[in-house]
């Protein structure tokens, strides 16, 4: 393991483990696994990019600390997260004969962990799990706290279960082979965390987020902070009763965007829809009384700054109008007895969990929003 890399523990009890942050950890991985899991067999999950870009190196570096592995190879993109992979990647397990002492291996982006996850936490009512996230999204943000699932028609990661890895994997290094618009999508999570409850790393990324995308100490130490700050949110709240909640910020917008695009990363990808998701949570906490409007100006500066959408007019393709949202939103995850919970903010680096958001209030906002676009 090279001499620079940073372990983040996540601290869960008997469930605990640790996010192995560094450049060139896909070289290691094979060590780093054994490690953990010494007897495990390792059932590789994958996408097509993915199984020509990484996955070589992964079984060169397995081969080379004795683990036993396969691959199972899947579509890209967000389509992945169905019920008809989900199925595919099962039978492969089932039909590999690996057992519950086995482990699937996550090699890819939140897709790839996603589905994976869940199919790791079903197979034989739970297998061993390890994530080796290849996107910054993913690194900072989907790979860590066990949340695992797949999308429905009605919404984003409706069916899944909460599954925790025995080991994440983060090779820095992986991330310079990504897209700048992949990467500038998965740069919004870790935008989030500033945006969350840390103002000093939000005030640090827009000084220093040209080196961040450049790659160096400016980036390892942007994914360490993020897996520290959703580490801690974790441990205190692994099942989404109380404070995880705050991870959500900007995703109850979100994720009613991905769903009225249809899910087409041609059209709008995670992060660009979160991206969006924050600067309407920070407006609509100005229209609530709840912030001035400099710091929602100041957020969406920055996000424009990066290159990301800020403006519902940017979504490719056309929007529902409010009331089209609206019956999204109401489909989504932090939605309790038909009360509206949102993430808002009382500024940059205080967001807080909004319950009983009034719904005519946001179906206002949302019009308003659409008649400026």
């Amino acid at each position: 393991m090279t001499a620079d890399a940073v372990r983040v523990p996540v601290s869960l009890g008997e469930r605990s483990y640790d996010i192995v942050i560094g450049d060139g950890l896909l070289a290691d991985a094979g060590s780093l696994f054994r490690a953990v899991l010494p007897k495990a067999r390792a059932a590789i999950v994958t996408d097509v990019n993915l199984a020509n870009r990484h996955l070589p190196a992964l079984e060169k570096a397995f081969l080379a600390a004795g683990v036993e592995a396969s691959a199972i190879v899947i579509p890209p993109g967000e389509s992945s997260k169905s019920f008809e992979v989900f199925e595919l990647v099962v039978d492969q397990m089932i039909g590999g004969r690996y057992e519950r002492g086995d482990a699937v291996v996550a090699l890819g982006g939140g897709v790839v962990g996603d589905l994976s996850g869940f199919v790791a936490g079903v197979v034989r009512r739970g297998m061993r799990f390890v994530q080796i996230p290849t996107s910054l999204l993913a690194q900072v943000d989907s790979s860590v706290g066990g949340k695992t699932g797949i999308n429905v028609r009605h919404g984003k990661n409706l069916v899944g279960v909460f599954h925790q890895p025995d080991l994440v994997i983060a090779d820095t290094g992986v991330l310079d082979t990504l897209s700048e618009r992949e990467f500038r999508a998965g740069y919004a999570e870790v935008a989030k965390y500033g945006l969350i409850d840390d103002p000093d790393f939000f005030a640090f990324l827009e000084a220093n987020w040209r080196e961040v995308f450049a790659g160096g100490p400016a980036r390892g130490h942007a994914i360490a902070v993020s897996c520290r700050s959703k580490a801690a949110i974790v441990a205190r709240d692994e099942r989404e009763t109380g404070d995880r909640a705050l991870l959500n910020l900007g995703h109850t917008f979100g994720h009613a965007l991905e769903a009225a695009t249809g899910y087409s990363s041609a059209r709008l990808v995670h992060g660009e829809a979160i991206a969006i998701g924050m600067v309407l949570a920070h407006d609509f906490s100005v229209r609530m009384n709840l912030m001035g409007p400099e710091d929602a100006v100041r957020v969406r500066r920055h996000f424009e700054t990066v290159g990301l959408p800020t403006r519902l007019d940017q979504v490719p393709g056309g929007l529902p109008d409010a009331d089209g949202l609206m019956t999204l939103i109401a489909q989504d995850k932090k939605v309790a007895r038909g009360a509206l919970t949102f993430i808002l903010s009382r500024g940059v680096g205080r967001s807080f969990i909004a319950r009983d958001v009034p719904p005519e209030a946001v179906r206002h906002f949302l019009a308003g929003e659409l008649g400026a676009a």
